[in-house]
């Protein structure tokens, strides 16, 4: 049976649990004191599926008014904006990195997807934004085994997170790392998770809830919940992403509300704490907020991506059959490519890639290294920087 409008929202209780140290970490009068157990309160987190959020009427217009220019900027000039896709999308999945507190150069991200392994961040970045993209082409399934697949994804190369897996032991905010006792949140027992989640995914599928307030409260529901001992900030970005597409939001590319969410890092993760309170207010505005500062950042890039484009028409003087002009808009998406991508791009074998490339190079449009035990990679570093400017732009704290 549906339950009726919220007016407030339900927030957390507590249960006490016992914490008991593995063997390996005590020894001694110590262990015999440890296998007694250390009481500690974990989460009690309330049901949400049937419950409507009743977010106040200045922060619901604000939703509003974000999810209008959301939808207006994914179909603004069709196909054009949709070229920009894989930016934005690696722009989103860096920027909730960031959230993490990983970060590297456009460069490193996009030389990473290639293979190139001179950075740790770049590594899990260009897994992030392979999660990324599971989500989106996931988003018709919201459901508990589709964020199995994103975090999978996202935790492929770190298998002691066990990828794809509801924790089986606590996980906790707080100073120590060996304990939860203390800890300012402990988030809820591992025998609840299954539950939860199916019920976060029910209110994630209900229509009648306001997208935009429905992809906030869903996204804190999925942080409060933590279902993974690790990835969870970015699974739930990600998640939040498959439901701006599930709900018709957006239908083209991956805006990149996590870039309007790095502006006030603070501000979002009190805007979580206030949720667990029963606030709804202050997600849906950090939501609302952060994808109106995205749009507008967003808008910034493709227009300089635009007019980098357009002045390498003017530089590139081959011969209009040279696959180099293909490769034009290849660049400009893919701002790095290695020969055996850029064959693919072009549908040639591999051996006649090198002629274009070597052609976008003369031109002082692309520049060429080699990569250690990978070989050449080419790049262009106009747009590498309007993506780092984006990053920028994204992490500074608006004055207003």
């Amino acid at each position: 049976m549906r339950g009726s409008p919220s007016v407030g929202w339900p927030a957390l209780e507590h249960e006490e649990r016992v914490w008991r140290p593995s063997a390996q970490a005590t020894w001694g009068v110590h262990a015999e004191r440890a296998a007694l157990g250390h009481p500690y309160r974990s989460a009690l987190v309330p049901t949400i599926a049937g419950l409507v959020p009743s977010p106040s009427r200045e922060v619901r217009e604000q939703a509003d008014q974000a999810e209008r220019e959301l939808t207006r900027f994914d179909a603004e000039q069709g196909v054009r904006v949709a070229s920009f896709a894989p930016v934005l999308l690696r722009s989103e999945a860096a920027s909730s990195s960031q959230i993490e507190n990983l970060t590297a150069s456009a460069r490193a991200i996009f030389s990473a997807e290639l293979g190139a392994k001179r950075s740790r961040d770049a590594e899990e970045i260009a897994a992030n934004t392979a999660a990324m993209q599971a989500a989106i082409d996931l988003s018709r399934d919201i459901s508990p085994s589709s964020v199995k697949r994103m975090h999978a994804v996202l935790l492929e190369k770190q298998p002691r997170h066990a990828p794809g897996e509801w924790r089986d032991e606590p996980v906790w905010i707080g100073t120590r790392t060996d304990s939860p006792v203390g800890a300012s949140y402990v988030a809820p027992h591992h025998d609840h998770l299954g539950a939860l989640v199916d019920d976060l995914m029910s209110f994630a599928r209900d229509e009648d809830v306001p997208p935009l307030v429905s992809v906030a409260v869903a996204h804190a529901q999925f942080e409060t919940i933590h279902p993974f001992s690790d990835g969870n900030g970015r699974t739930g970005r990600a998640l939040a992403q498959s439901m701006l597409r599930h709900r018709g939001v957006t239908r083209k590319v991956a805006v990149p509300v996590s870039a309007g969410l790095l502006a006030d890092v603070e501000g979002y993760h009190a805007a979580l704490t206030a949720y667990r309170a029963g606030d709804v207010d202050p997600i849906v505005r950090a939501f609302a907020d952060a994808s109106l500062r995205a749009v507008h950042n967003a808008r910034q890039l493709v227009a300089e991506i635009d007019a980098i484009r357009a002045s390498w028409d003017d530089r590139l003087t081959v011969r209009r059959d040279s696959g180099a002009w293909r490769l034009l808009d290849v660049l400009a998406r893919r701002p790095v490519l290695t020969s055996a991508a850029a064959a693919v791009e072009l549908g040639v074998q591999q051996p006649n890639a090198y002629p274009p490339l070597r052609a976008l190079v003369e031109a002082g449009i692309a520049k060429s290294k080699n990569e250690h035990q990978i070989g050449p990679f080419w790049r262009s570093d106009e747009v590498l920087a309007a993506v780092d400017a984006f990053a920028e732009r994204a992490g500074r704290r608006s004055r207003s």
